[in-house]
């Protein structure tokens, strides 16, 4: 499993594309935050990462899909999804093999965001400086978000030998479970208190959940629950392979 692990991370900083993909999620995160007016944090006139974790989340449901894409899709092309089943390796282990592999690219893209919380405190004028409690809440928010996505990638990716197509469903599907359930919330006729129960069936409404700082078993029982369900999900896929 570990094997696989290595290879998939490998596999992608073999080519300038991985690390490319890397450079542009930094790049759109600084330009957002401390560029471009409307989101620019340095205007807020107080210490806060807010608008940071709002918008990872949805370049992340693009840098992900672009990682995971590849990941059986190219096997199923190459024809080597032939060669490793020959190996003494099962399903299971290849799945969480890849999904450790993809989940670990994505790591290595968010540690270096934690100059974002360490110049903004430097930068704050009072001594409080931001709320480390409900920063630390959200990191912790976006990797099992980040989590989730892989998952979801990675299952997507098992349908396909098009990695093309696989990335759109992937960031279909994404945008789907994270923002989806909000927005159906919203009609009218779920007003009534319905609205409340499928709003939680939604990614957004977990992942805002931990990001006040307040780590709920709720919320990771669902991220969890995802995850494995995507993981499942794929290998039953690659049983009918």
């Amino acid at each position: 499993m570990w094997s696989v692990c290595k290879k998939e991370f490998r596999q992608f900083f073999s080519s300038l594309t991985g690390y490319i993909a890397i450079v542009v999620f930094l790049l759109l995160n600084g330009l957002f935050l401390f560029v471009f007016p409307d989101t620019n944090i340095l205007d807020y006139g107080f210490a806060t990462l807010d608008k940071f974790f709002e918008l990872a989340p949805w370049i992340l449901l693009l840098l992900i899909p672009a990682i995971t894409m590849r990941s059986f899709a190219d096997e199923f092309k190459g024809g080597t999804f032939e060669i490793l089943q020959t190996k003494p390796l099962s399903r299971w282990q290849l799945v969480v093999g890849k999904y450790f592999g993809a989940l670990g690219v994505v790591i290595i893209a968010l540690i270096p965001t934690i100059i974002y919380p360490i110049s903004v405190q430097q930068l704050a004028a009072t001594g409080g400086g931001i709320d480390m409690g409900g920063t630390i809440g959200s990191y912790v928010g976006l990797v099992f978000l980040a989590g989730v996505f892989v998952a979801i990638g990675i299952a997507c990716s098992s349908f396909t030998n098009n990695a093309v197509v696989a990335f759109i469903a992937a960031a279909f599907l994404c945008f789907v479970l994270y923002s989806g359930f909000n927005a159906i919330s919203r009609i009218p006729a779920l007003q009534s208190g319905a609205d409340y129960y499928v709003e939680m069936l939604g990614i957004d409404f977990h992942y805002r959940s931990v990001s006040r700082g307040v780590v709920d078993s709720r919320d990771i029982i669902y991220f969890l629950s995802i995850i494995l369900f995507f993981l499942i999900f794929t290998n039953r896929n690659l049983l009918k392979r």
